[in-house]
């Protein structure tokens, strides 16, 4: 897939391409609008991301944790293209990012991924 899709919601249940669950969706953004547009907007944010988003830097501070290790690059990324945190089931498990290259396609079970849950980025 090239974006996230807009029928993404919180809580829908993740699945990598074997159909096995592998969590449910944290919080996602669908991405910009107009990627061609400098600057960020906010096309489809969960709503935990609708608080003020004034700056870059801003907008990077309240979607991504410190304690995510994510590259400035990578979250760059994920503004501009969109992405869904997973929150991994598990006791131990790490959560991960579900960036749309790693979507095949969305049901009415949820949203099934074309990789499996060990090649997404962990934090």
């Amino acid at each position: 897939m090239h974006a996230i899709p807009n029928s993404i919601h919180e809580g829908m249940k993740v699945y990598d391409r074997a159909m096995n669950a592998i969590g449910t969706v944290e919080t996602f953004r669908i991405g910009d609008k107009d990627p061609s547009i400098p600057g960020v907007e906010a096309a489809g944010v969960s709503p935990v991301l609708e608080e003020n988003q004034t700056g870059l830097t801003s907008i990077l501070a309240d979607i991504f944790s410190p304690d995510d290790g994510l590259p400035r690059e990578v979250q760059e990324k994920a503004l501009r293209e969109g992405f869904i945190r997973l929150d991994a089931d598990g006791l131990f498990a790490r959560d991960r990012y579900i960036f749309p290259e790693h979507i095949d396609r969305v049901t009415a079970e949820g949203v099934v991924l074309n990789v499996e849950k060990s090649d997404l980025m962990h934090v």
